[in-house]
Order: structure tokens, then sequence, then C-alpha cells
């Protein structure tokens, strides 16, 4: 049975659903959320997420929202991604709700601000202060990764896709690989696994498709 990914390519946390998905070898397909449009805020699709958020996952009789669960459950079902034992399967979540809370979830915000607000109505203040956060999380990571290949175990885990998700986007937010080496070199690895492809190649919706509308 194939499963329906509910998305657009503008969305970080969907595109690691959708990475996972590909590189777990996961059957599925796209289904796009206009949400330029509003159409997360419709009742149609709050039955479906009460959250109003992309991504949804419908893999037959289960849903699932929020992208972390998401990826846990795909690489349960698969087997794929999700650390090799006990010990490294609490590592692979520490750096997951690391992600959510102090990486993903202000990336996703402050890029939200700078390019999908009209410049009159961004606030400047609260852009500088994320920025100044975020600079905080790069560093983290960027040092978690010196003489590491991978944020959790010897291979690539849910925790890499969930960490990297926002940074691909080529939308500025405040994030320059260059200045961040070990980053940087983790990201072209990631990159260079079979399967991989760009957010906007892999999911339906982006800025290039609104501004011919």
């Amino acid at each position: 049975m194939t499963a329906k990914l509910y998305c657009f390519g503008e969305s970080g946390n969907a595109y690691k659903a959708a990475l996972t998905l590909t590189l777990a070898d996961m059957e599925w397909e796209p289904v796009f959320v206009d949400f330029f449009n509003g159409e997360a805020r419709s009742p149609e699709f709050r039955a479906i997420n009460e959250m109003g958020e992309v991504p949804v996952l419908v893999d037959g009789d289960t849903t699932l929202t929020q992208s972390g669960v998401i990826l846990d459950y795909i690489s349960s079902k698969t087997g794929k991604l999700g650390g090799r034992s006990a010990a490294e399967r609490r590592e692979v979540l520490r750096w997951m709700f690391w992600d959510n809370h102090k990486l993903s979830g202000i990336a996703g915000s402050t890029r939200f601000l700078m390019n999908f607000v009209p410049p009159e109505k961004r606030p400047e203040a609260v852009i500088a202060f994320n920025q100044a956060r975020l600079k905080t999380a790069y560093g983290i990571l960027n040092n978690h990764l010196e003489g590491r290949k991978w944020v959790a175990g010897e291979a690539m885990t849910i925790a890499d896709l969930s960490c990297a998700g926002y940074l691909y986007y080529p939308e500025p937010f405040g994030f320059d690989r260059a200045n961040w080496p070990n980053i940087d070199a983790w990201l072209d690895r990631i990159a260079a696994t079979p399967g991989w492809k760009h957010p906007y190649d892999l999911m339906p919706g982006n800025p290039s498709d609104r501004a011919k509308a």
C-alpha cells in the first residue's frame, strides 16, 4: 500500500518526512497542501490534522502528524535509519528533540519571517533575536560533528535527517554553510546518499510556482 504524505515544497518539516520515506525505501506519494492559500486552516484539512500543519502521513489505517513522530514511525516500520542499539536509539531521539526545540523550530519561523512575510510586516527585532539563537545552535551542531560523520552513531539516522531538514533551503535565514565547515561536510555526505533530492525536487510547491500565479 502506498503511503500518502500531505506536504508542500517550502516546508522543512515536510521535507524531513519526504526524505526519510525516500531513503528508507518506503512507497509513498505526495499530496500537495496549498498552505499559502489557507488550505491547512480549512475545515477539510483540520479533519485530517486538527493542528492545521504539515506534514501528515497516512499509511493505511495509520494517520500521523508531527515530523519527529513520522520519522520514528518510518524508521520503526522499515527497520532503517533508527540506530543500531537501544543506547544509539536514545541518542537519535536526544538529537531529534534538540533539533525540534533549538534548531528547526527557530529556523523554520525565521525563514518564514524573512522570506514569506511582506517586508513592511517583518519583525526585524524578532528576526535578529532568532538568528542569535540559531547561531548558538549551529555552533553546538558544528562542534558535535567535529571528528564525526553522523549526528548519532556510525551511520546516518533520522537524527541527521531531522537536523538537516531546513539547512538545504536556498532562501536566506542567517545560515551560511561556509561558516560551519563540519556542518557543510555533513550536509554533503547526506546529499551524496543514493536517492537524496533537494526539497523542491522531492515535493510539489515552491516559491517559483507562486511567483507565476
